[in-house]
């Protein structure tokens, strides 16, 4: 199945300071990083990004798409990125996700028939929504929920018919959890960086290798 990937470029970057697409993890600027991960798994990559970065030069390896909804949150560049995407699945990452792993990515993008998306449960009360596989059937309840200004993400999740996938899913996968590491401040850059000297990239996806493990059991 041919899917969509969608990177969110737009946020503001006020805590971390400069932009978090650009900054070195690894020897890589993060966006590469990220392209680098997602073009075995995906059709198309969109990038995200408000009309004031859409000339910036992030990367020549995914469209640039300028957010519909400038000043909304994450909300507004995933309803943006489904309304852009070729296809009715994509994968939603941020910018600032050094470590996307890719086989776990492609494991949920194997769980998606019959779902509006699929969500990681990271505990009892949490999900991590923006690393996360979402149908365009998603768009209208995304639409109101802009026109409406109730722009949480998490908010419209009760919504959607969701398949969550749990820690004893991905753990196998990402025993480290490191897909859902993201970058906040600059202690953040500096930690990724120490993280990266050791970062274990066997198994993931470079082309040929579909070896995933298969679709576990739904559960609530």
């Amino acid at each position: 199945m041919n899917v969509t990937a969608i990177v969110l470029c737009g946020g503001k970057e006020r805590r971390f300071g400069s932009s978090k697409a650009a900054a070195v993890v690894g020897g890589k600027r993060i966006i590469d990083r990220i392209t680098e991960r997602l073009k075995p798994i995906s059709s198309q990559i969109l990038l995200i990004t408000s009309s004031e970065k859409k000339n910036d030069p992030i990367t020549d390896q995914a469209q640039i798409v300028v957010d519909k909804f400038p000043g909304k949150g994450p909300l507004g560049g995933v309803y943006t990125g489904l309304m852009a995407a070729e296809n009715q699945y994509s994968i939603v990452v941020g910018c600032d996700n050094p470590f996307i792993n890719n086989r776990l990515l492609q494991h949920m993008v194997n769980l998606t028939e019959h779902y509006d998306a699929v969500i990681p449960r990271l505990g009892k009360d949490m999900i991590e929504a923006l690393h996360s596989v979402y149908s365009k059937s998603c768009i209208p309840v995304m639409q109101q929920a802009l026109e409406e200004n109730r722009l949480s993400i998490y908010k419209i999740i009760d919504r959607l018919n969701v398949r969550y996938v749990h820690r004893e899913e991905y753990l196998p996968i990402d025993p480290r959890m490191l897909s859902f590491f993201n970058i906040n401040f600059p202690d953040d850059l500096a930690r990724a960086n120490r993280i990266a000297l050791n970062e274990d990239t066997t198994g993931f996806l470079y082309g040929d290798d579909n070896a995933l493990p298969p679709p576990a059991p739904s559960k609530p």
